[in-house]
């Protein structure tokens, strides 16, 4: 009897459980998607996510993941080693290509049934036009944008919080916020309350030696590095020129405005650059060489006359913390290169090691930066 009875309440606690209902997320372009929370399996738009969402799965890295973009060996390189290291079966993710530049293969994408795709924002106009978006939707694939590169100050809180909801890890993300805002609060809340703070000037090359002609001068406007150097305390000078996230000054100004400081993006980009220019800065690098790469950048035609280059204020940073939200790694490390005597105690290795050991599943190894003058890093 007591057997049947305890059969009947399994059987009438199943039927009473109810199916999985949709739920809303509203994502980085302001689209209200609706989706299966968490999701079961995820075609990742940009592999470079896959910083974020380490940190919100720790070792469960690929447990929901069934695609990628194929940017993460020739884009970073030496975080790809890292991670298929520590997850051979990341060799065997089938691997497709970028949005705007309509080499996203739609048709294998469905194939996988991936629940949600996650595309970075600027892959939006191009995935409307296309008709990628309308094709997934008829295909029950739920597309969501999120965005650590156009506006990455005003974005990354909520792109991390909708990673979160579609990995299943809501309460690891807002332990991620809560981090990245304390590491930044370190900086700017010190800035806020010195005297007579006077902001160096600060030209911040995107990229440079990564291209065929070795030209200049690609920055940033008012967003991403741009506003990175704006909250570590200096004046970034060509948002004085460019009024978007990206952009270029032409030499002759830069000479004008002769800036306090030169700071390079770079990364391993051994595996897409024709020249092999750029200064290799990343997880395990070598800075000497690093060092050496970046003393022939600063003796292109006109880089002589600058301030920094004179003073010996050039530096290079991690081009991907242009694009994924561990920027206040770089905040902290332009502080230092600002304002030394402020902020002698700070130690941005530290922080990115802690950062690490509390959320990463790989291990740190350091070479993030570099300076031609030693003594300044």
């Amino acid at each position: 009897m007591l057997t049947k009875l305890f059969g009947a309440l399994i059987a009438l606690s199943t039927v009473m459980v109810p199916p999985l209902s949709a739920a809303e997320i509203t994502d980085i372009a302001g689209r209200k998607v609706e989706i299966d929370l968490p999701a079961k399996r995820v075609l990742v738009g940009e592999a470079r996510q896959i910083h974020t969402i380490a940190a919100l799965t720790g070792d469960q890295l690929l447990d929901k993941i069934v695609g990628w973009r194929d940017d993460f060996f020739s884009k970073d390189a030496d975080s790809y080693t890292a991670y298929s290291e520590r997850f051979p079966a990341i060799a065997d993710l089938p691997r497709f290509g970028y949005v705007p530049n309509n080499t996203f293969d739609l048709e294998a994408a469905i194939a996988l049934a991936p629940d949600v795709i996650t595309l970075n924002l600027e892959s939006q106009k191009v995935a409307v036009e296309s008709g990628i978006e309308e094709k997934a939707a008829a295909a029950g694939i739920a597309i969501v944008y999120v965005d650590f590169r156009v506006d990455a100050n005003k974005n990354s809180e909520d792109s991390i919080r909708i990673l979160g909801q579609i990995f299943g890890a809501d309460a690891k993300a807002e332990e991620f916020i809560a981090y990245r805002r304390k590491q930044v609060a370190l900086v700017v809340d010190r800035l806020a309350q010195a005297q007579n703070l006077v902001r160096p000037k600060v030209f911040i090359e995107r990229a440079p030696g990564n291209d065929g002609e070795n030209g200049c001068c690609r920055s940033f406007g008012p967003y991403n590095f741009g506003e990175m150097v704006e909250q570590a305390g200096g004046r970034n000078i060509a948002a004085d020129v460019i009024k978007t996230t990206f952009g270029n000054l032409n030499l002759e100004q830069l000479i004008v405005d002769s800036p306090d400081h030169y700071i390079a993006t770079g990364s391993n980009w051994a595996a897409e650059s024709k020249t092999l220019r750029f200064v290799h800065v990343g997880r395990g690098a070598d800075l000497q060489v690093a060092r050496s790469k970046l003393s022939t950048l600063v003796a292109r035609t006109g880089f002589g006359e600058l301030k920094a280059v004179k003073t010996g204020e050039v530096h290079a940073v991690w081009h991907q913390f242009y694009g994924v939200p561990y920027e206040f790694v770089a905040i902290q490390q332009f502080a230092k290169w600002f304002h030394p005597d402020l902020f002698a105690d700070l130690d941005p290795e530290a922080t990115f090691e802690e950062f690490h050991k509390t959320f990463l599943p790989v291990a740190y190894k350091p070479g993030y930066f570099v300076s031609l003058n030693e003594e300044t890093h």
